[in-house]
């Protein structure tokens, strides 16, 4: 599957270790699979691959994946996704469980840990039983099984007593909450943010509201329950300052961005494209800049693509008809290091640590490192490199991708994953 990687030695790299602080050009060596002096790996005989220009950081982490297996094989496949993550410098993602059947098992948490593909999965699992909202799904017994976290992400937990027992017995089992925060009442049949080509097309469009007011819910029982609560693909301006809010109050409150969400806005929409539909919906260059600061103030801690593979004929009928979400795990590292690295001016120690040791904390891992000693768990890129994403060329079996034909810069060359190469073989050729 994923042919281990020889001793060498990478001369020159500029290595962004987030776990130590280090942003630094130096020789960085790999020897019998782990991380070991250069020294050492050089008098061994190990070879040298001159790196000069590029950059190694830990292997990046997405705890927002969707990979439609079981369920939807014409979208997805639990190996055609991981194959997505390896080309993306992705080593460890966590899948969300709105497969079909639902994720709410022990048998559906042990089989998506257990897939033998190139990249760790670490699995999340319901909040409700059947995703249904109902009530909780046997939370102890999905977190024994390996459940890392608990979300009915694509459905919002709307009662909130269940919510509240479900937040009070993973907060005894230690996991987070990960919560799809768009109220289906306030959302009111909104496919799009207010914007020209809503109006254009006399689309619904969602308000703010139907954002802000969920994630003012939670945060009230988080404050009750005083279980972790992590927020999914913030969109809205409203929401960064809610979270800000939380947080300086010392609640344990986290939230993500999307890729997309930093790099384009409603404003932006060409057509009545469902190539441009997720969910939330793109919001306002207003909104952008909000996540944008927020990510770089930390207050956004981790990034994540909320990969959501379809089959062409889902995307057909513009945004009345279409089904939410796009593909991300292939344009992801491009996309956060063009939005925030080259055009926000964040340092790319900060940028990696969104990749890597946030989302590792979310689902209770050690921070990735590169330390001697530390399992070969990392990605090699080249920061400069400009192509255009072209989505026949993706390693994902969807193409619903708003970012065909942008130009970006930064490309992954070589992930490797526990010693072993998983993408980018031909680069030390």
């Amino acid at each position: 599957m994923a042919e281990p990687l020889p001793d060498i030695v990478f001369r020159n790299v500029r290595v962004l270790d987030p776990s130590r602080g280090e942003d630094a050009v130096r020789d960085l060596a790999v020897a019998g699979g782990r991380f070991a002096p250069a020294s050492v790996a050089i008098a061994a005989g190990a070879p040298a691959v001159d790196a000069s220009g590029l950059a190694a950081a830990p292997g990046l982490r997405d705890v927002h994946v969707h990979f439609r297996d079981p369920g939807v094989p014409a979208a997805e496949t639990t190996a055609t996704g991981a194959a997505a993550a390896a080309a993306g410098g992705f080593t460890c993602v966590t899948v969300m469980p709105n497969t079909s059947p639902a994720g709410d098992s022990p048998e559906w948490v042990r089989s998506q840990a257990a897939a033998q593909v190139p990249v760790r999965i670490a699995p999340s699992a319901c909040i409700t039983a059947g995703r249904a909202g109902r009530a909780p799904a046997a939370l102890e017994e999905l977190a024994a099984a390996g459940a890392v976290a608990f979300t009915d992400d694509g459905s919002y937990v709307a009662d909130a007593a269940v919510m509240r027992e479900a937040m009070l017995r993973a907060a005894a089992l230690g996991r987070p909450v990960m919560q799809h925060a768009v109220d289906p009442v306030l959302l009111a049949g909104g496919v799009i943010r207010d914007c020209p080509a809503a109006r254009r097309f006399s689309l619904p469009a969602m308000p703010p509201e139907a954002e802000t007011e969920a994630v003012r819910r939670d945060i009230a029982l988080c404050r009750e329950t005083g279980c972790a609560l992590h927020v999914q693909h913030v969109s809205c301006a409203g929401t960064v300052e809610l979270l800000r809010a939380a947080q300086a109050e010392g609640l344990p409150v986290t939230g993500e961005a999307t890729p997309h969400h930093l790099f384009f806005c409603a404003g932006d929409i060409p057509a009545d494209d469902a190539a441009w539909k997720m969910a939330p919906p793109l919001g306002s260059a207003a909104d952008r800049e909000a996540l944008r600061a927020a990510v770089a103030e930390g207050v956004l801690s981790m990034f994540a693509t909320d990969h959501a593979p379809h089959p062409a004929a889902s995307k057909l009928g513009g945004f009345a008809k279409g089904a939410n979400g796009i593909v991300g795990l292939e344009t992801a590292l491009a996309a956060t290091w063009t939005a925030m690295v080259l055009s926000c001016g964040m340092a790319p120690l900060d940028w990696a640590a969104r990749w890597t040791s946030a989302p590792a904390r979310l689902i209770g891992d050690p921070p990735p490192s590169l330390a001697d000693g530390a399992p070969a768990d990392f990605t090699v890129f080249d920061p400069s490199a400009e192509w255009t994403v072209d989505p026949d060329r993706f390693m994902s079996m969807s193409r619903n991708t708003p970012f065909a034909g942008v130009a970006l810069r930064a490309r992954p060359l070589l992930t490797v994953c526990n010693g072993r190469i998983t993408h980018g073989s031909a680069f030390l050729r």
